[in-house]
C-alpha cells in the first residue's frame, strides 16, 4: 500500500480524536437488540469519544453492558455523562500513565486508540491479569500489498526496517508496520484472548475525515461533477454502527483472531456510490465519467486528491477487494449502503455553516473543473475514452 494511501486509512481511526467538532449524534440513546445477552459484561474501552469509539460505545449501552472510558479527556468530554471515565494517557511515561487502569478488572477491553507497540503493549500487559478479552482495531494497512482481489486474513503483513520507531513519518509510511506490531504485542500479553480487527475504510454519521461525506455533499451541490474511472470500479469501506455493534458481538463471543471488517456484504462499485447519491439528494447531477488511465497520468492515481476511489489497476487491484468472509460469518451485518449515503448526508447537513464551509477532504471545485475540462480536451483532440484496463470487481469464489 502506497504511503498516502495509508494516510487516509490511519486518518479514519486517528482524526475523530484530533478534530471532532461535530454532531453528537453518536452519543444518544440507542434502540435495544432484540437477541437476548447471555451475560452483562463489564467493557473498558481504551478512548471512546472520537468516532468509532461513541459508536460502540453506543452499541453496548444498547445491549445492556456496562462502560468505562480511560481517555486523556480532552476530545468532546462532555459526551456519556452516565459512564464512567477514568483520565491518563496510553503512554506510561507521560503524567500518571495508565495508573487509573491499576487494580481494577473487566470482562474485555475495546482498544481503538492504540498506534504505538511500546503504549499498545504496556496497557495490554498492565491489563492481561484482570481482563478475559482483548479486542484491539488494527487496519487492512497491515498488510504488505493490496494487489491480489479477495485476499483474506493470511495475506502477508506490513514489516518496519526499524521496529521501535514512534513516529508515522513523513507520508505515514510507518503506519501499516506500526499496526502489525501492535497486533503482536496484544496478542504476546494476552495468547489465545485476542481478536485482532482491520478495518477499511470506517464511513457514515459522525465522520470527521469528509472523505466518504464528500461524495453526497458533492453531489447534492449539483452541476457537472467528476465521476473517476467506471461505474464498475469496486469500492469497499463499512459504516461505523455495523462495525461498532459487530465488535460487540466480538465480545459477547469471546471471538479470537484476525478479521478484515470492511463491507458491504457484495461488492459495491462507484456507480453504485453515485446512484445512491442521486437517490439521497434527488439531485440530477451531471456526472463526467474520467477514465482511470488518464487520472493516473494527472496524479489522481489513488494517492491524490478523490478520496475512497482508488484505480482498480496495479498496486490497488484487490484494494477494494478484501474477503471479509471470516468476519460475515462470525455474525458481522451491513445495513444497505444507501442508508449509510443518505445518514451521512442528513448528518452533514446537521453541522454549524461554519464546518459545513470546511470540507477535509475531496477535489476543490477548481480542480475538479481542471480535470473535466483537460479529459474534455483530450477526447477533442482525437483522444479516445480508454477501455477499463481490468474487470474491476472479479468474481469472487465460491460466489
Amino acid at each position: 500500500m502506497s504511503t498516502s494511501r495509508r494516510k487516509l486509512l490511519q486518518y479514519s481511526l486517528t482524526a475523530a480524536s484530533m478534530l471532532a467538532m461535530g454532531s453528537e449524534a453518536l452519543a444518544g440513546p440507542a434502540k435495544k437488540s432484540r437477541v437476548p445477552v447471555k451475560k452483562k459484561l463489564k467493557i473498558l474501552v481504551l478512548g471512546g469519544t472520537g468516532f468509532l469509539g461513541p459508536a460502540f460505545v453506543n452499541a453496548a449501552q444498547a445491549r445492556g453492558h456496562t462502560l468505562t472510558l480511560f481517555n486523556r479527556g480532552k476530545t468532546r468530554p462532555q459526551l456519556f455523562p452516565d459512564v464512567e471515565k477514568l483520565q491518563g494517557d496510553r503512554d506510561p511515561q507521560k503524567g500518571t500513565g495508565l495508573k487509573a487502569l491499576e487494580g481494577r478488572k473487566w470482562d474485555a477491553v475495546l482498544d481503538n486508540s492504540g498506534y504505538y507497540p511500546r503504549m499498545v503493549g504496556a496497557s495490554a500487559q498492565l491489563l492481561a491479569p484482570n481482563v478475559q478479552h482483548y479486542v484491539y482495531i488494527s487496519s487492512i494497512s497491515a498488510y504488505a500489498n493490496n494487489d491480489v482481489p479477495w485476499e483474506d486474513e493470511s495475506g502477508p503483513t506490513a514489516k518496519l526496517a526499524d521496529p521501535t520507531v514512534e513516529t508515522m513519518g513523513k507520508n505515514f509510511e510507518n503506519f501499516g508496520g506500526l499496526k502489525r506490531l501492535c497486533e503482536e504485542a496484544v496478542e504476546k500479553a494476552l495468547p489465545g484472548r485476542v481478536a485482532n480487527v482491520r478495518p477499511g475504510y470506517i464511513v457514515g454519521p459522525d465522520d470527521p475525515t469528509d472523505r466518504f461525506t464528500w461524495w453526497p455533499v458533492r453531489f447534492d451541490r449539483g452541476g457537472e461533477m467528476l465521476a473517476p474511472g467506471s461505474p464498475e470500479d469496486p469500492i469497499q469501506l463499512i459504516d461505523v454502527r455495523d462495525l461498532a455493534e459487530w465488535l460487540v458481538v466480538v465480545m459477547e463471543n469471546k471471538l479470537t483472531g484476525i478479521y478484515n471488517a470492511t463491507g458491504p456484504e457484495k461488492p459495491w462499485t462507484m456507480g453504485g456510490v453515485l446512484a445512491a447519491c442521486k437517490e439521497a439528494t434527488g439531485k440530477d447531477t451531471k456526472l463526467a465519467w474520467v477514465p482511470s488511465e488518464f487520472l493516473i497520468k494527472n496524479k489522481e492515481d489513488g494517492d491524490g486528491d478523490i478520496p475512497i476511489w482508488a484505480p482498480p489497476v496495479g498496486k490497488y487491484k484487490g484494494f477494494h477487494l478484501r474477503s471479509v468472509d471470516k468476519a460475515m460469518q462470525s455474525g458481522l451485518k451491513f445495513r444497505p449502503s444507501s442508508v449509510t449515503v443518505k445518514d451521512t448526508l442528513a448528518y452533514f447537513q446537521s453541522l454549524p455553516e461554519e464546518r459545513r464551509n470546511k470540507m477535509r477532504a475531496g477535489l476543490t471545485p477548481e480542480k475538479e473543473k481542471e480535470l473535466i475540462a483537460a479529459w474534455a480536451k483530450e477526447q477533442a483532440s482525437g483522444g479516445k475514452p480508454a477501455a477499463p484496463a481490468t474487470p474491476a470487481t472479479p468474481e469472487k469464489k465460491g460466489q
